[in-house]
């Protein structure tokens, strides 16, 4: 058997029966997009979740090869020629050679089956993505029949780390606006320098993402969230200096603050990417992060004392939920986020000194999220003075030691009212309703204010506010 370049072995283990089944029937069978740039790059090719294949067979010519041999398929992308199935384990999903192109003011495309691979392939987003490799018979006196398809120069692209497409840029943004968007995400995961006509393209038809879905939009920059610095920097500032950001997400040009020359202050556009970067690859501590200083251009003002943003977390809190909704987010996520944004100066007041209670309160209202806002609050620390940020984390690390010994003592996370709703409607002669939950609304504070009391405590206290509280 001819030997097999080890770049390329995962892939051929991966494909081998279903390039088997395809030979068999004379069909065209090409291993198409990211394992085959990924196995370029000497990464791991099996690790996206997808085989994908471009093929000149039929929807129905695949669906006959597939028919009895697949553990399951999936036909839903057949009208754009798509069918998906898994074997083995695996996923794979494979189309019709296609040359789709977007309507001007479609969302979606539309589909025109293509004869060959180098037009399937010119219809791509990018050039790196653009590359195939033939997937041959495994022949036994041959060995697999591995070749790389690479019309349009993707192979010294990716070695260059040059982001091109394969067509002009105007084509190919017009005919999916999303390309621009996803830009972004290759350049930030590659680290690769945009091709110049790749910038002016998109930076004159940014407006074409109007026609996208929230939904198409959201799931591109969560992509783009979880990718590794430094990268994610450029892919940030690829959509802020392009106009692509203002056209989904506007808060964040919104930041980059004209300077005042006087009252000297930080770029808060800069100083948001460099936060952003500073976070581990968590969806929601990033996204909180990309959003936590939104409030800054709304509260902004020049006193004597220099630039001020009050209460810019809650300003920002709101225009975050708004934007999150805007895109769709499960609401669990835009709670998270927007109360990570609403708490992230919290901590700040810290050097004042905070009493047990304070603490109490700190753990209490962050709840589950109390790991992702102290990254955040740690992260918020861009300085260059070495003393103060050595400062900050002294402070941080002094107040999770005093949590870690509350924790300890009181189990702060799960605190509780010191009596149920069972015994409050007994000792208060109450009926189930509002008044009960006032009653252990008051309860949680009296345990976060002093901490654990006797029950006889409790209940003396609970009577004389009782007795105190406004008719």
């Amino acid at each position: 058997m001819a030997a097999v370049p080890y770049r390329y072995q995962p892939l051929v283990e991966a494909t081998a029966a279903v390039a088997r089944r395809f030979a068999e029937a004379s069909h065209e069978l090409y291993l198409v997009g990211g394992p085959v740039r990924d196995a370029l790059l000497g990464l791991d090719p099996t690790a996206s979740a997808d085989l994908d294949y471009a093929t000149d067979a039929r929807p129905e010519e695949i669906l006959t090869r597939i028919t009895g041999w697949a553990d399951a398929i999936w036909t839903q992308g057949q009208r754009f020629g798509t069918i998906g199935f898994l074997h083995g384990g695996v996923r794979h999903e494979v189309t019709t050679y296609r040359g789709e192109a977007y309507s001007p003011d479609s969302r979606n495309p539309e589909v025109v089956f293509a004869t060959d691979i180098e037009a399937d392939l010119s219809r791509r987003d990018f050039t790196i993505n653009a590359m195939a490799l033939r997937l041959g018979p495994p022949d036994a006196a041959d060995g697999a029949d591995l070749t790389l398809v690479d019309p349009f120069g993707g192979l010294g692209d990716l070695f260059a780390r040059r982001l091109r497409t394969p067509l002009d840029p105007d084509t190919s943004f017009t005919d999916d606006p999303l390309r621009m968007l996803r830009a972004a995400r290759f350049l930030a995961r590659y680290v690769l320098v945009p091709d110049p006509a790749l910038v002016e393209s998109a930076t004159r038809l940014h407006e074409r993402l109007s026609i996208i879905s929230a939904e198409r939009l959201r799931d591109e920059l969560d992509k783009l969230m979880v990718t590794d610095p430094p990268g994610l920097g450029l892919g940030l500032w690829f959509l802020v200096n392009t106009g692509l950001a203002a056209e989904f997400l506007p808060e964040l040009p919104a930041m980059a603050l004209e300077q005042d020359p006087i009252h000297r202050h930080k770029d808060v556009l800069a100083h948001t990417v460099a936060v952003v970067e500073k976070t581990g690859p968590d969806k929601v501590l990033r996204l909180a992060a990309l959003l936590h200083d939104v409030g800054k251009p709304k509260t902004r003002s020049i006193g004597p004392k220099g630039v001020s943003f009050h209460h810019h977390e809650v300003v920002g809190a709101r225009m975050a939920r708004d934007r999150l909704k805007a895109l769709r987010y499960p609401n669990d996520e835009v709670e998270a986020i927007t109360e990570l944004v609403n708490m992230h100066l919290r901590f700040h007041t810290y050097k004042l000194g905070w009493t047990d209670s304070a603490v109490r309160r700190y753990v209490r209202d962050a709840g589950p999220l109390l790991g992702r806002l102290n990254e955040l609050t740690r992260c918020d620390c861009t300085t260059r003075n070495a003393r103060r940020a050595a400062q900050l984390d002294k402070r941080m690390d002094d107040l999770e030691v005093r949590i870690a010994a509350l924790e300890d003592q009181e189990q702060v996370k799960a605190l509780r009212p010191d009596l149920d709703g069972t015994a409050v409607m007994k000792i208060l002669g109450l009926a189930p309703g509002p008044q009960v939950g006032r009653a252990m609304r008051f309860l949680l504070d009296l345990r976060l204010e002093e901490g654990p009391l006797p029950e006889e405590e409790v209940t003396r206290r609970l009577q004389a506010w009782w007795a105190d509280r406004p008719a």
